[in-house]
């Protein structure tokens, strides 16, 4: 891991942070409820050399691209673009976790090991904030 966040760090990043994933949401719905016009464009376009439907998906993806790099660089971690989950690399004890955050909560609140996952998320205890 090449960046460690403070929790106080981490929260401030959602600031710039949240925009980008309420995009990366949105995008990947409309791409979603586009899926069934999307689907004939893709069979007809492999004989014939593509069509508008297709050129529009193809912009949603590289935005999708932009953003997904965009929140890389930033130094946190993309686990799942279908409900906005992120994790922030970060020592505990001395040992690497991550700080953990899903879109829509308010701010980071939950933590978990490497190995963990979110189904090993824990809260944080405020008193003792990391």
């Amino acid at each position: 891991m090449s960046r460690y966040f403070t929790l106080k760090e981490a929260n401030e990043t959602l600031a710039l942070l949240r925009p980008k994933v309420e995009e990366i949401l949105r995008i990947r719905a409309d791409v979603l409820a586009r899926q069934p016009e999307l689907w004939p464009a893709i069979q007809r376009s492999v004989g014939n050399g593509g069509s508008a439907e297709l050129s529009r998906l193809y912009l949603d993806f590289e935005r999708l691209d932009q953003l997904a790099h965009q929140i890389q660089d930033l130094g946190v971690y993309i686990k799942d673009l279908s409900v906005g989950l992120m994790d922030f690399p970060a020592l505990r004890e001395g040992r690497e976790i991550y700080l953990c955050w899903r879109f829509g909560e308010e701010r980071v609140e939950h933590w978990h090991e490497l190995e963990a996952g979110f189904a090993g998320r824990q809260r944080i205890d405020w008193d003792d904030a990391l």
